[in-house]
C-alpha cells in the first residue's frame, strides 16, 4: 500500500498516515494496539504521538484501510485490511492472535445459514484458546 491507497480512500497524504500504513502493510497478519504501534514506531525512529496514531487508525478504519477488532474488553487491535477473509484464535494466556482460514468451516457456516432460511452475508469468528500442555 502506498500514497495511492491513502488518496483513493479519500484522505490527504500526510507523513504520519504514510508511516503507519507502510508499517502495517510490512507487518501484514499482525495485530497492534495503538500503544503497541506507538512503541514499534519509536523503535523504528518514527516519532509519532500516541494521539496521532489513534486518530490515524480511526480514520483508516472508517476509510476501510484497516480492520479494528475488540478481542479483549477495553482493548482494540488493528490490522491492515487486505480484503482476504480470515478468522482469529486468541490465546487467553499470552494474548497472541493467530489468523486462520478453513474452507470446510466456511461452507458449514453457509449451510447453517441456508438451513435456517438465510443467506450468509458476512461473519466474524474468534476462538479463544489455551495452549495444550
Amino acid at each position: 500500500m502506498s500514497k495511492n491507497e491513502i488518496k483513493e480512500a479519500g484522505l490527504k497524504v500526510t507523513l504520519p498516515r504514510l508511516q503507519i500504513l507502510e508499517f502495517l502493510t510490512a507487518n501484514k497478519g499482525k495485530h497492534y494496539t495503538a500503544e503497541d504501534l506507538f512503541t514499534e514506531m519509536k523503535l523504528a525512529d518514527q516519532d509519532l504521538g500516541l494521539a496521532t496514531i489513534y486518530r490515524v487508525l480511526n480514520q483508516f478504519e472508517t476509510a476501510g484501510l484497516v480492520m479494528k477488532h475488540q478481542f479483549e474488553e477495553n482493548q482494540a487491535v488493528f490490522e491492515i485490511d487486505t480484503g482476504e477473509h480470515h478468522d482469529h484464535m486468541v490465546d487467553i494466556d499470552s494474548g497472541k492472535v493467530v489468523e486462520f482460514y478453513d474452507e470446510n468451516l466456511e461452507k458449514l457456516q453457509e449451510k447453517i445459514a441456508d438451513e435456517h432460511g438465510y443467506d450468509l452475508i458476512d461473519h466474524k469468528m474468534v476462538l479463544y484458546v489455551k495452549k495444550k500442555k
